[in-house]
This record gives C-alpha cells, structure tokens and sequence, in this order.
C-alpha cells in the first residue's frame, strides 16, 4: 500500500508542476491571447482522472483477462502428479517470498512461455504454457515460476499500471491542448471546437500514445531484470539462467500471448532497429549476462 501512496503522491506532483511551469511560461496567457480559452488545471485534472481510470479498471479485471483470453484453466483439485507438483512449487516460493498462495493455472499453448498478474500481491495469478511444462526440465520450471512470483512480490502489475495511467494522462492532456491551437489559432474557429479540433486531438493522441508507450515499455523491460533477481534469488542463479537459455533456444517459435499480456510474460518477441525501444522485455543475451555477473 505504501507503494502505491507514494508513487501516486508522485505522480500527483508531477500534475501539479507541469501546471505550474506551463502558467509560469505565460503558455495560458499566449493561448488565451490567441482565442483559446482553455484552463489548465482543468484540463489536467480531467485527463487524469480519465488516464488513470482506465489504466486501473485494466488491472482490476487483469486475472479474468488473462483467463479468457489464454484459455487458463486453474488447478483447484490437482489431477495429476504434475499439477500437484505445480501447486506445491508455487506455494513453496510464495511462501518464501512473503506472499499469500496465488491462483495457479496452465494455458493450452506450444511455445514457452508464463505469466503472471492480478490487481496485488495477494491476489495474483500465476500460470505457465503446457509447451513449458512439456519441455522444460523440473528445476527450470521452477525457475520460471519464481521469476513469476518475484513480478507479483515487487508489485509490478500495480506500478505498471499506475506507469500507464501516468502517461495516458500526459498524452490525453497534451493532444488537447495541440487540437485546441489547430482549432483556435491556425483555423481562427471562434465557434466552440471545430472539427479541426477533433481531428488534430485524435491524430495527436495516436501519435503521443506510439512515442509514450516507449516509455512504459522501458520500465517493463527494467522490471524483467528485477523479476530474474528474484527468479535467481528463489530457485537459483544456474536454474535461472538454465531456463533462460532454454528460452533463447525456442526463439524462432512464435509468441501468441495476447497483447494486453506480452508486457507480463517471461518470453517476448523479438524486434530489431529502433523497434527494440518498443520491446516489453530485454535480449535474453542481456538477461543471461546479468544473472552471469551475479555470481
């Protein structure tokens, strides 16, 4: 909870003076002075409101999501030794690191891959691809399990969240005050808001969304290696690195989690040039060497 009041006090901040820079630059009185009435403060406590609603409604909902959109189905009754070893592995390291038992689940899917989500740390969902479990060995297995319950110990499905909500506020905000100046100054509409302002605040929000996600996609990638530490910290630095070298073996098999979910699992996809800033997770090159250097 301290976690949350903190970053939520910070970003609050971060509202507040980018109202007060953009007032001590005179930016309301050039606006207004170009016929655009448009307060401020307003506008970024509207933005927010909205930029931080629907990144959170996505976290509430995030394990039913996930559930429908993988075809998870969880293990309440463990049918076979495999499962029961499944539940006892999770509950082992949830039990380590200080978390309440999360649902456990596997996804009918070929490639190798886990995931893990929910709105907090007690009240999370762990689930792995039957390809994982199919071809990985035990220790690995457990392995991936850790560096899954390590995302839910750090809280990274809340900060990654609250993340998003901050930069939908910023891009909401500053798409609006662009489609206002293509309105009131460059088209001199005095009449409300024109189509100008339309147009303008939806082609500014696609692209401030494209160049912000590079943001969120960079402290998704920041968190892949804290939830390795911990992977490492759980099951073993060798059994960490194991399963991630597995990982890099099985990497010209396509990844097909759904995109609300790629930032969350273990395995992302590969991209190359300038479409790395965009990529959920590191090189697991990047990945191995870190754990490498851990000792």
């Amino acid at each position: 909870m301290m976690r949350i009041l903190l970053f939520l006090a910070t970003n609050l901040a971060v509202v507040l003076i980018a109202s007060i820079t953009l007032s001590l630059f005179g930016f309301n009185g050039f606006m207004a002075a170009n016929g655009v009435d448009l307060n401020l403060n307003q506008l970024l406590v509207f933005c927010a409101v909205f930029g931080f609603a629907g990144s959170l409604f996505s976290l509430f909902i995030s394990k039913w999501m996930a559930k429908m959109s993988t075809g998870t189905q969880i293990i309440t009754q463990p049918r076979t030794r495999h499962e029961q070893w499944l539940l006892q592995t999770v509950e082992q390291l949830s039990r380590e690191a200080g978390i309440k038992m999360p649902e456990v689940g596997i996804f009918p899917a070929y490639e190798a891959n886990a995931f893990a989500t929910g709105w907090n740390r007690n009240d999370a969902l762990v689930a792995v691809s039957q390809g994982l479990l199919e071809r990985f060995s035990p220790d690995e297995v457990k392995a991936v399990l850790a560096h899954e319950i390590g995302h839910v110990a750090n809280g990274d499905m809340v900060t990654l969240a609250l993340v998003q909500g901050v930069v939908n506020t910023f891009v909401m905000f500053f798409a609006r005050i662009i489609g206002n100046f293509v309105d009131k100054v460059i088209f001199k509409n005095e009449e409300g808001q024109g189509i100008a302002y339309y147009v303008a605040t939806i082609f500014a929000e696609v692209v401030l969304g494209f160049l912000a996600s590079a943001i969120v996609m960079w402290f998704s990638r920041k968190r892949e290696f804290r939830a390795d530490e911990a992977g490492a910290s759980l099951a073993g630095t060798a059994a960490m690195i194991s399963a991630l070298q597995r990982l890099r073996a099985e990497q010209g098999l396509p990844v097909h989690m759904p995109d609300t979910l790629n930032a969350f699992g273990i395995n992302g996809g590969l991209k190359q040039g300038l479409a790395k800033m965009f990529m959920s997770h590191p090189p697991l090159e990047e990945r191995i060497n870190a754990l490498s250097r851990r000792g």
